[in-house]
């Protein structure tokens, strides 16, 4: 592992424990160069994925970009970051584990909105507008109404 202070190759691994969560490995390296002390988590990752994109493009799945899109729609709400990470941990792993290497951009999207929906109900209306493309009042009208129809049953 590269230094982040002065780019040495050789640093050294000082202590190394799971996570919490057990997603990740939390390792404190030392860099015998500059002194440096510093931190690096690492996922053990199952298979490299790629996105297939609606119009064929196909891309790296990247984690942290799903992160990101989740914390989008989570933004201001009282939903402790832990919870977070463990969706999308879930949604990694159930993704690794479908034994696909290529996965539709819009499998993705539906397993991150049935995510949302069981933590949020406004992150999951705010991630559905940008998945489903609303345009109009009358879209956010009708995908609730959709919401409040399933709650009646």
């Amino acid at each position: 592992m590269r230094c982040p202070f002065c780019g040495n190759d050789d640093t050294q691994v000082k202590d190394s424990r799971p996570t919490e969560d057990n997603s990740a490995i939390r390792r404190r390296r030392f860099c015998p160069a500059c002194g440096a002390r510093f931190t690096t988590f690492e996922r053990v990752q199952l298979r490299e994925l790629m996105v297939v994109k609606r119009h064929g493009r196909r891309a790296p799945f990247d984690r942290d970009k799903l992160m990101r899109s989740i914390q989008i729609a989570m933004r201001k709400r009282p939903v402790e970051p832990e919870r977070v990470e463990r969706l999308v941990n879930g949604i990694v792993r159930r993704l690794e584990s479908m034994g696909e290497t290529d996965i539709d951009s819009q499998l993705i999207g539906e397993i991150v909105m049935e995510g949302l929906a069981s933590l949020d109900a406004v992150a999951y209306v705010r991630y559905a507008s940008v998945y489903k493309n609303f345009r109009e009042a009358k879209d956010f009208e009708a995908f609730i109404g959709g919401l409040s129809g399933e709650q009646d049953d």
